[in-house]
């Protein structure tokens, strides 16, 4: 799965009807040209089923339906299965519940599609609270942060569908991304804002067509794109380079429902091994051993100035564009007026000469 930068996305051809086969340096070309000013993450997967990795993956028809639980998941708190979804919460109060996978994953490279849905009798902003996607080395643990633990160890990516921070400029739902060492503490109150990396506005709520996410993680870059829009393409959210995963940690899904509510339902999750090669001085690092990290220009924190958040979303956005182009035009301003009054005195000086 590649970012297609710039909103852009495209078709979903693949065997199992989710996949995006961009393949070959043509297809790349066509993408980075499409894509604009930013530079084009790595290339889709076309959802191969000789790269699915079963172990991890979660698909119809379930095994277990009406027990606690099924194999290679394991299943808490208010996790109900049916025939047809995974449901973490109902459309009711004060519910948490949560899905984690029993087999840690020791893929550098890899790729998560999760067709999910969120619907409930709430109108808009009066629904809550949304779900999450764990890659943590901690699992089965409930928490205040949708369902399950704070202060984890790896990857957190938020669908959060109300906006607990009344002066918050961000549009919702909301999807954001997280990495944590265990240091930090997610802040409900301003809606994860101080640990963001980044985010972007997705409406994926109470929709009457399929939704998806596609997680992307591979050499050190992060890649989160969504179809919510009925299109049959897939659309950039999040690209973050700089990103260190440990291997051997878990997947999960949990979700959390305060005041208000709304039903969380996992459909589908399927893992894909990605072949990337990586370069040699990385053949002895035992990735079971490293600390999640992101390296960044910014820190997290800085974060709180910019109550959008978006100043990571892309190297040029928002204001930063702006500054460039003023810049740019008085440039040009100055370069015009003093090429005039260079021409003009060399008018005068000749003159002089007749």
């Amino acid at each position: 799965m590649a970012a297609g930068p710039g909103g852009g996305g495209c078709a979903r051809r693949g065997r199992w009807g989710r996949g995006c086969p961009v393949r070959g340096l043509l297809s790349g070309a066509l993408l980075l040209l499409a894509s604009g000013l930013r530079r084009g993450a790595a290339e889709l997967t076309d959802g191969n089923n000789e790269h699915l990795k079963r172990e991890h993956s979660l698909t119809k028809p379930y095994q277990g339906v009406g027990s606690s639980s099924m194999p290679l998941w394991d299943f808490q708190g208010s996790t109900m299965l049916t025939s047809q979804y995974v449901r973490l919460t109902p459309d009711e109060r004060s519910k948490e519940g949560s899905i984690w996978n029993r087999v840690p994953c020791f893929l550098k490279d890899w790729e998560l599609h999760v067709h999910f849905k969120i619907h409930g009798a709430g109108k808009k902003n009066l629904n809550g609270d949304g779900f999450a996607l764990w890659y943590t080395r901690e699992r089965l643990m409930p928490g205040p942060v949708f369902g399950s633990k704070d202060n984890f160890h790896g990857l957190a990516i938020f669908l959060d569908t109300y906006p607990n921070d009344e002066a918050t400029e961000r549009v919702f739902p909301y999807i954001s991304a997280m990495v944590n060492n265990g240091s930090l503490a997610y802040d409900h109150s301003k809606d994860g804002r101080w640990t963001e990396l980044a985010g972007c506005t997705a409406d994926l709520r109470n929709q009457n067509h399929d939704t998806f996410l596609a997680v992307r993680y591979s050499r050190g870059r992060l890649t989160v794109m969504t179809d919510v829009e009925d299109k049959n393409e897939w659309k950039n959210c999040i690209d973050i380079a700089g990103v260190r995963l440990p291997t051997g940690y878990f997947f999960g899904a949990s979700a959390g429902t305060g005041d208000l509510s709304d039903n969380h339902d996992i459909i589908s999750i399927k893992l894909f091994q990605l072949m990337v090669e990586h370069p040699p001085e990385e053949e002895n690092i035992d990735w079971t051993k490293i600390e999640p990290s992101v390296s960044l220009l910014k820190s997290p924190k800085d974060n709180v100035d910019d109550p959008t958040g978006n100043f990571r979303s892309g190297p040029l956005t928002g204001w930063k564009v702006f500054l460039l182009l003023l810049c740019a035009l008085l440039g040009i301003i100055v370069c015009a007026v003093v090429g005039a009054v260079v021409f003009q005195r060399r008018q005068e000086r000749n003159k002089r000469f007749y």
